[in-house]
């Protein structure tokens, strides 16, 4: 056995999600019902371990802000569970609010055949790491978030450490205590849920812990990026029959006229929600809404106060 391997191997020993979860030692004796029940009470207690790690997950999307502002990306990897986490969070904010397919992005260990099956080694090759974000041209205006259970996911490891050279600011989603990548960091994201149902399987607390930081940063950070009008998401994008609807409904809720009306404007604008909000509440014309839009970046709040002060 390597130095490596053996240090993995004694690091793991003392991982909070590789430990056994004294309330389960007999749950390969219980009912179907009575293993729900003791994988429901564990999941009751993930969101509480988050709030710790409140101030530095707004820290991190604010950080996204700010590269989106200054051409730069927010940037998920990580490997196995994590990896996926992240891609798919990535992958569902150019529906959900309009952007470019490569401002957020997801990279996983392996590519996307990992996406569906697991890729051995993967995982423990730092070069990999780098390899991968090499080939996405970090710079120093991007936002690197590094996710993986242990925190000591080399794969991770090494792609933080090039972030880190090419001056971007990383970030460290881990759920142990005192890991390699929290203390490699500038932004340290430490949610401890503690061990899992099934000992070591952290797909489970530690992947749902994962995903609700993950939906925190990337909804966050839209928000405040002016991608959501009170609490409508107005740059969702209308390409099926179900976001149409939706579309719909938005303007409606925004502007209180009917479902109608807002279809009208919709079409009028190509589709663009903000656009047809602006044009039904102010009365202007479709190339002066879509222009008082764009001159405000699409925040369409500002845009409706500067209109307003005419």
């Amino acid at each position: 056995m390597s130095t490596t391997r053996r240090e993995i191997k004694m690091d793991l020993t003392k991982l909070a999600t590789e430990r056994r979860n004294p309330d389960t030692l007999n749950i390969d004796e219980l009912s179907a019902l009575e293993v729900v029940q003791k994988i429901h009470e564990a999941d009751l207690q993930v969101a509480s371990c988050i709030t710790p790690a409140l101030k530095e997950i707004s820290i991190v999307a604010e950080k996204a802000v700010e590269a989106f502002e200054n051409g730069g990306r927010l940037l998920y990897i990580g490997a196995g569970t994590s990896g996926r986490l992240g891609v798919l969070d990535a992958s569902e904010c150019p529906p959900t609010y309009g952007t470019d397919p490569k401002l957020v992005i997801g990279l996983i260990a392996g590519g996307e055949f990992a996406l569906r099956n697991a890729i051995e080694g993967a995982e423990d090759d730092a070069e990999l790491g780098k390899s991968d974000l090499q080939k996405e041209n970090i710079t120093e205006k991007d936002v690197v978030v590094a996710i993986a259970a242990s925190g000591r996911t080399p794969y991770c490891l090494g792609a933080m450490e090039y972030a880190k050279q090419q001056g971007a600011h990383t970030a460290a989603l881990v759920c142990s205590m005192n890991s390699p990548m929290e203390k490699l960091a500038d932004t340290s994201l430490v949610v401890v849920p503690g061990p899992e149902v099934v000992t070591g399987s952290t797909r489970m607390k530690a992947g749902t812990a994962q995903k609700l930081v993950l939906n925190m940063i990337s909804t966050t950070s839209m928000i405040k990026w002016g991608k959501v009008y009170s609490n409508l998401m107005v740059d969702v994008q209308p390409t099926n029959e179900k976001l149409k609807q939706r579309a719909r409904n938005i303007i409606v809720e925004a502007t209180g006229v009917s479902e109608e009306e807002a279809d009208t404007a919709l079409k009028e604008q190509n589709g663009n929600t903000k656009a047809a909000i602006f044009q039904l509440i102010t009365g202007v014309s479709a190339d002066e809404a879509k222009g008082y839009v764009e001159k405000q970046n699409g925040r369409l709040k500002d845009a409706i106060k500067l209109y307003s002060q005419k």
